[in-house]
């Protein structure tokens, strides 16, 4: 997060149904979190879960945590990590021989789980044995013996510091990794976030002892909590919220852990919704769309499969200079820049393939490259690029995803093109019936039909193209009457056979 000399605000919106916090740097959103109540995040949260079936094939487990959908174990992360390199001790692991799952776990067993990745679609929640507590500065890892420090610290001296800190500190039996947050904070501040996780992983144990499987047994901070444990440094100039209870909840939770930051804290309390008030609500509207435009007029066009997300850059028409090699270069670099502030504002996970506008020279090519690799530092999720921009202009890169993305917290696939994205045109549907009719006619010899229909498709009918009902009519012989229904979608129809007064629609589909 500390860019240093960049202004970072946080905006927290209290609604009935959900809360939403707003990050913005420099007067731009950078990142939104919706907290719904009945879709609370669930990473972090720890789990007494009952193993359900052992897959010695796949070298994973099923776990039942009292959700709809089993949770799922991989042996790799039921080994302790060796080294506690970065964030989560989970470097050091490729390429490493796990022992068989089978000789590790066995189906009704009873185990402690913390949950490493929401379920997301049809996925159940990702699960791992080894537990982790997060403070505000240090990450407690159970069971563990070692020491790590959080890989975005990259001063070695810092590193050093923190290392023979926390060797001296580090509670028995429990490994220790240094937060990025911790950069530059006193031995007293670790100190007294130590004393607390260790007291609070005595309390989740006897908590587990007590519970009956599957049950829940630690849950991790409210979204809004967390962002502030997380975020709220001396790096933020300020926090504004609109509810006065959690305005008081954030006042007492600052003076407790950084008295210093108190004033930073503002009650928002005009009539008009704070999201408007510092023209959020506008970026959030636009982060939803399929397209984004840039300040230099060119546009990116983002495009979700179910393989990845594919980001193609339009150049500008540019006015003002004929160096189009120039020009592409500059609408490229905008668009890294705001490619990955739109990676982090939609919060897009997996693959992501960019399609840059071509460039001739590859010195451009890897000013480019550049630019993106140092935009994506400012994301506190984990970011790959790929090493080079091929021959077609394309870049691949990887971004790992913790929550559910924006799109589909804001939205679900739409019932009428199925989540394609494509509606059939009124012709394609009138093009089908043509041919349910005809098949019919061939089969049946009937003749008369009651037709019902999308309003638009049976206004194509009336108003735009009698003389198509007339063809129709006559190419199948029917005598068909046209219905409005407005339950049916655009590309869908029903037939009536008056005759034997039935829907008859299935017999002949189209």
């Amino acid at each position: 997060m500390g860019m240093g000399s960049m202004k970072t605000e946080i905006f927290i919106n209290e609604g009935t149904h959900e809360s939403r916090i707003a990050i913005v740097e420099d007067g731009q959103l950078a990142e939104i979190w919706v907290e719904r109540p009945e879709n609370e995040r669930m990473v972090g949260d720890i789990y007494k879960g009952v193993v359900t079936a052992v897959l010695p094939g796949l070298q994973a487990a099923f776990l039942d945590i009292g959700h709809e959908r089993t949770a799922f174990l991989q042996v790799r992360d039921m080994i302790e990590a060796d080294t506690g390199e970065d964030e989560g001790g989970h470097n050091g692991r490729r390429g490493r021989h796990y022992p068989p799952i089978q000789t590790l776990i066995r189906r009704g067993e009873e185990t402690l789980v913390q949950v490493s990745k929401e379920p997301i679609g049809t996925k159940g929640a990702r699960v791992t044995t080894q537990l982790s507590l997060p403070g505000r500065f240090v990450v407690l890892v159970p069971g563990g013996d070692w020491i790590g420090v959080s890989r975005k610290i990259t001063s070695w001296s810092e590193r050093r510091r923190l290392r023979d800190l926390l060797t001296d500190l580090r509670p028995p039996g429990h490994a220790v990794i240094a937060r990025t947050e911790g950069r530059n904070q006193k031995e007293k501040e670790f100190r007294r976030d130590l004393r607390e996780l260790v007291k609070s992983y005595a309390r989740l144990l006897r908590v587990a002892k007590k519970l009956p499987a599957p049950a829940l047994v630690h849950k991790e901070l409210p979204i809004t909590s967390s962002v502030i444990r997380d975020l709220f440094t001396e790096n933020i100039s300020r926090l504004v919220v609109d509810d006065k209870e959690r305005y008081r909840e954030i006042l007492s939770y600052v003076r407790t852990v950084s008295p210093e930051l108190r004033d930073r804290v503002e009650y928002y309390k005009e009539r008009r919704p704070i999201f408007d008030a510092f023209q959020i609500e506008d970026e959030l509207e636009k982060a939803n769309n399929r397209t984004v435009w840039m300040p230099c007029g060119g546009a990116l066009v983002f495009d979700h499969a179910e393989a990845g997300t594919f980001i193609d850059v339009n150049s500008a028409r540019y006015v003002g200079s004929d160096d189009h090699e120039a020009n592409n270069l500059n609408t490229n670099l905008e668009a890294a820049k705001e490619i990955c502030r739109q990676l982090r504002l939609r919060d897009i996970g997996g693959i992501i393939v960019i399609d840059f506008i071509d460039m001739n020279d590859e010195r451009n090519r890897r000013k480019v490259l550049e630019r993106l690799i140092d935009e994506t530092k400012k994301d506190r999720a984990r970011i790959t690029v790929g090493a080079r921009v091929s021959e077609f202009g394309l870049v691949e890169m990887t971004r790992q995803r913790v929550r559910p993305n924006l799109l589909h917290t804001h939205t679900e696939p739409c019932p009428t093109c199925s989540g394609t994205g494509r509606v059939m045109a009124p012709d394609t549907t009138v093009t089908r019936i043509e041919r349910w009719l005809q098949r019919s006619f061939a089969a049946t010899k009937e003749r008369r039909y009651v037709l019902r229909v999308h309003p638009e498709v049976a206004r194509y009918f009336t108003e735009r193209r009698a003389e198509r009902l007339r063809s129709l009519r006559s190419a199948t012989k029917a005598r068909l009457s046209v219905c409005e229904d407005e339950s049916l979608s655009p590309q869908d129809y029903r037939l009536f056979s008056l005759r034997r007064n039935l829907d008859v629609t299935a017999e002949f589909r189209v």
